[in-house]
């Protein structure tokens, strides 16, 4: 999942709106993204072990 979020955020500096904002902004908008995608990956973990 971190890799995807690194790719994305890879191909949306060389290619994308992101290579307008300096690169600080968009490694820490891809940091934040990161952590979203673990915390909704560890909700829905959960979420599945209590309906066992």
């Amino acid at each position: 999942m971190l890799a995807l979020v690194a790719a994305v955020a890879l191909l949306g500096v060389l290619l994308g709106a992101v290579a307008q904002i300096p690169l600080s902004v968009s490694t820490a908008a891809a940091a934040v993204i990161g952590v979203w995608l673990l915390g909704f990956a560890v909700r829905e973990r959960l979420a599945r072990r209590a309906a066992r």
